[in-house]
């Protein structure tokens, strides 16, 4: 095993290297390319135009016929109408404009008047009752009052009625003329209509009580004032007409349809279908090849970038890129080998496939995500190699149980022990596969018989069964020849002759008894709720290892000695305590520590508040800043670091108190575990409310035992009058 570990780390330190690393994925690559290449070769079809079909052709795709489309999209926009507007505003206007001429004949024979008024008699006064204006004096003073325009289009004849008619006339003709343009107005008069439009407000005005020259100049006033109101849009026509093209649905060749049944001419209508879908020149085809290169390249490059943005060291980084491909390409294989058995005529032997192997596997060895990656990756790749006896070149129902097989894998061990409950994860996987397998049965509702339906059965329990039980026997040789962190790996690092711990004993034994204790609370907490029980333990042994450069600083290490602190400034004493976590965290990496127990050192104070220096700054009446005064994180990611630093506050809080008694242990605990939530420090792990109840419970049942009433002799009385 040795040699094996030696052989491994060889090939590490070679993936440190850019070029190997890739190297590494150009053979999976080959290898996925080569598993696959037979599954997207083109069926060879001979086929001419005009000639007869020897058999049924279906299309083995799903295409849109862009030309079958485009032609019924034509005929939708030619049925559409041209779009015509009413204009309102030009009603209006037509009426303002006729309003305001005898508005304006009326206002000339006022002024007229008003200069003719003995007492307006004036040398500037041109007109008096003796010299009153003629009548073409009054038009062209009613021309003045219009705009050029208006006095070219009307008559003189007209001016003149309306000059040297009575105002009450003037007011009738007015109101006469204002009403039978509006009434032709308010209908839509297109540019054809304009004329009958005219004709018909004259029509109106012709039977009207007014004299002869007044009632023509409302007839012509009528007619000037008539036009043309209704407009073609062209953009309400072009949307309508898009939203005609948009409206008609693409015509599509579905996948599995008729094309040409068996002898059928092949005119030239289905011969373009035939080319559409890509049964013709395929002997020659090779775009099937570069699309599946392409999906190789589009699945390796996700995986080499999670595993290029992994954020753990560059040696762990190797060994997790070498451990998943080592399962990636034992499960390829495996794939295939079964993928083979398809000729016996039963496309659904990838139910067989132990789907959720590989997704344990990594779950346990690696972490959730790239478990999930490696799920859907497998998933396409089983649904390319079972396509054998359908149309496409996709098998979907094959690819859509593999990946929930694997979710179900790794969403199961996500909230267990995970080895301890490998085999029951088998069983669920087992329920889920059928649950799977029968869902997709009954969508397609097709007609089975009762040895089919066994067999689906049989199959989904073989594939759940076979993932657990590979699953236990791999892993153990994983763990040994990766040096993965197991369960021997974690008694060894908790043997007391380990040299931390003994550092730990030696320089800071106030501290070692500390961590004893918060490993005994740690560990019972996390195995009522099923989490890892020895990781908490072991993680306790030396979270606190950063104290050891400054044991005398903290007060579980002060036997008769004064408390330095007393007389440091609280900036001070601050940045000495925050340094241990991260002190402690260096330390354990330069022994190289597993990842997990580095992350324990460094996340179990999250980023909480030293209370205690913050408020006796603000007592020295310093400026300070909360986020000073805090852990620099992160915060816990797992329920084990969560636990421990919640432990770790307890035992400390406890271990003060003068006479603890169960109800104070309780009130202490719970209120700890508030005062977390409510800071924060427990956003970022999956502890649930429920466990957080059943971790309390827990502390206060093993803080209970530790701390439980002792009687008390005469002499620890007189100790305690004499302390007081």
């Amino acid at each position: 095993m040795d040699k094996l570990q030696q052989q491994l780390a060889k090939v590490r330190n070679l993936l440190d290297v850019t070029f190997f690393r890739v190297l590494l994925f150009i053979m999976l690559g080959i290898v996925l390319y080569l598993s696959m290449y037979n599954n997207v070769k083109p069926e060879k079809l001979n086929l001419n135009l005009f000639s007869v079909a020897t058999e049924t052709i279906r299309s083995p795709v799903t295409v849109s016929d862009k030309e079958s489309t485009e032609r019924k999209k034509e005929e939708a926009e030619a049925q559409v109408k041209d779009v015509y507007v009413l204009k309102t505003e030009i009603n209006e206007n037509r009426v303002d404009l006729i309003t305001s001429i005898f508005d304006s004949a009326i206002e000339v024979n006022r002024d007229i008047e008003n200069a003719m008024k003995p007492e307006n008699a004036s040398e500037d006064n041109e007109f008096s009752k003796n010299d009153p204006p003629t009548s073409a004096e009054k038009v062209t003073m009613l021309k003045e009052k219009l705009t050029v325009d208006v006095a070219e289009a009307v008559s003189d004849s007209t001016f003149l009625s309306l000059v040297t008619a009575s105002p009450e006339n003037l007011g009738i003709a007015k109101d006469l003329t204002v009403t039978a343009i509006h009434n032709i107005m308010r209908n839509t008069i297109s540019a054809d209509q304009v004329e009958n439009g005219k004709k018909r407000v004259e029509e109106e005005l012709k039977y009207t009580n007014l004299d002869t020259g007044l009632k023509n100049a409302a007839v012509e006033l009528g007619r000037y004032a008539i036009m043309q109101n209704e407009f073609f849009d062209v953009e309400a026509t072009q949307e309508l007409r898009q939203q005609a093209r948009e409206s008609v649905d693409p015509v599509k060749i579905l996948q599995g349809q008729i094309i040409v049944e068996e002898n059928q001419l092949i005119n030239r209508e289905i011969y373009r279908q035939l080319e559409l879908v890509g049964l013709l020149d395929n002997e020659n085809s090779y775009l099937p090849f570069i699309g599946l290169l392409l999906l190789i390249g589009i699945l390796l490059g996700a995986l080499y970038y999670y595993f290029y943005e992994m954020n753990v060291k560059s040696e762990t980084k190797q060994t997790y890129l070498l451990l998943f491909s080592i399962i990636f390409l034992l499960s390829i294989i495996l794939l295939k080998g079964i993928s083979l058995m398809q000729q016996i005529e039963y496309s659904e032997i990838g139910y067989v496939f132990p789907a959720a192997m590989g997704a344990m596997l990594i779950r346990i060895l690696i972490d959730e995500r790239i478990a999930l990656l490696w799920t859907a990756i497998m998933a396409i790749c089983g649904s390319i190699m079972f396509n054998q006896g359908i149309t496409s070149s996709l098998n979907v129902e094959v690819g859509i149980y593999m990946l929930c097989s694997g979710i179900a894998a790794v969403l199961y061990l996500s909230k267990q022990n995970q080895r301890a409950k490998i085999l029951q994860a088998g069983v669920f996987i087992s329920f889920v596969n059928l649950v799977v397998i029968f869902s997709l049965v009954l969508m397609k509702n097709g007609q089975y018989n009762a040895l089919e339906y066994s067999f689906h059965f049989l199959a989904a329990f073989i594939s759940g069964i076979t993932s657990a039980v590979l699953t236990m026997g791999l892993l153990p040789f994983f763990e040994a020849g990766f040096g993965i962190l197991s369960t021997m790996r974690l008694i060894e690092l908790s043997n007391p002759n380990h040299p931390l711990i003994r550092k730990i004993l030696t320089e800071a034994p106030g501290t070692y008894h500390h961590s004893v204790m918060v490993a005994n609370l740690s560990e019972s907490a996390c195995e009522a709720i099923g989490a890892n029980g020895l990781l908490a333990r072991v993680g306790c042994y030396y979270h606190d290892i950063g104290k050891t450069n400054r044991p005398q600083f903290f007060i579980e290490n002060q036997m008769n000695i004064d408390n330095p602190h007393d007389r440091l400034p609280p900036q001070t004493s601050k940045n000495i305590i925050i340094a241990h976590a991260v002190e402690g965290a260096e330390i354990l990496r330069k022994y190289r520590l597993p990842k997990e127990i580095i992350d324990i050192a460094e996340q179990h104070h999250g980023t909480t508040l030293l209370k205690f220096f913050y408020h006796k700054a603000q007592q020295n009446g310093l400026e300070v800043d909360e986020k000073d005064y805090r852990y620099p994180g992160p915060k816990a990611q797992t329920k084990e670091t969560a636990i421990i630093g919640i432990a770790d506050s307890v035992e400390a809080a406890v271990r003060s108190m003068s006479s603890p008694n169960p109800e104070k242990i309780e009130g202490l605990v719970r209120n700890i575990i508030a005062d977390r939530l409510q800071d924060g420090q427990l956003n970022e792990c999956d502890l649930t409310l429920k466990e957080l109840e059943i971790v309390a419970n827990t502390f206060c049942e093993t803080l209970k035992g530790i701390f439980h009433s002792r009687i008390e002799y005469p002499e620890m009385s007189k100790q305690k009058v004499k302390q007081a």
